[in-house]
């Protein structure tokens, strides 16, 4: 659950996606399009600055049959790992059929593959419904947050609350300490700061999630994940 094994920044993001639309052409031909939608840390590392890397890239892929021999290839190419590119997220909680229609346009690599993201509020959104404090989420929602500050277009909690509408139907799937989360970041509005002291927070949990995985494998999963680190870290607090 917390294994790393390669990242992928910009650059090498592009450069896997070029060598993608050169294999759909070679497989297909150059008159059969293929799609992608990044989502997650993928859409993130494409779109914005203050997120260097990722370490998986998730998925829509809307393209032939032919594309796990495509995405395999590629892999081995570069020696990437098995499912470097996946649509497991599809199987989340996260997930929702309306992503693709909320997807905006990113780049196109051999006039054949056409690659989309997906936007700021509507990741904002994903995000809110997963909260895995251990990962990225919450400290991506402030990055995204204070990115479109900076640039004068700022996310509203009404964009918020329209893309969570858009994509759930309501929000009753998300939590209700991220319902409090988000409602006292965009109230304060101190993004900068706020993004520093939650990026070394996750990375706290995330050593006590490797901690405890370490001493018992089956210790940890996504039900109790929550739960033993408000535990672990009241722990830390009175020791």
């Amino acid at each position: 659950m917390l294994n790393e094994k390669i990242s992928f920044s910009k650059k090498n993001l592009d450069l896997y996606l070029r060598e993608l639309a050169k294999e759909f052409r070679k497989k297909n031909g150059k008159y059969m399009k293929a799609e992608i939608i990044l989502t997650g840390g993928a859409a993130i590392v494409a779109n914005y600055g203050f997120r260097e890397m990722t370490y998986d890239i998730d998925a829509i892929i809307l393209a032939s049959s032919a594309r796990k021999d495509v995405i395999s290839t590629v892999g081995n190419k570069f020696d990437l790992p098995a499912g470097w590119m996946n649509n497991d997220f599809m199987r989340t909680r996260s997930y929702s059929s309306k992503l693709v229609e909320c997807s905006v346009y990113y780049k196109t690599f051999s006039n054949i593959l056409t690659v989309r993201t997906i936007g700021g509020e509507y990741l904002i959104a994903m995000k809110l419904v997963s909260g895995r404090k251990y990962k990225n989420d919450l400290s991506d929602i402030t990055g995204i947050l204070m990115s479109h500050e900076k640039k004068k277009d700022p996310i509203t909690m009404d964009r918020i609350g329209h893309a969570v509408e858009k994509l759930y139907g309501s929000w009753e799937i998300v939590s209700e300490d991220m319902k409090e989360f988000i409602t006292k970041l965009i109230n304060n509005k101190s993004y900068l700061e706020a993004y520093s002291y939650i990026r070394n927070e996750e990375s706290d949990n995330k050593d006590i999630l490797m901690e405890i995985q370490q001493e018992n494998p089956k210790a940890v999963n996504e039900k109790n994940i929550n739960e033993i680190l408000s535990v672990a870290r009241e722990k830390l607090k009175k020791s």
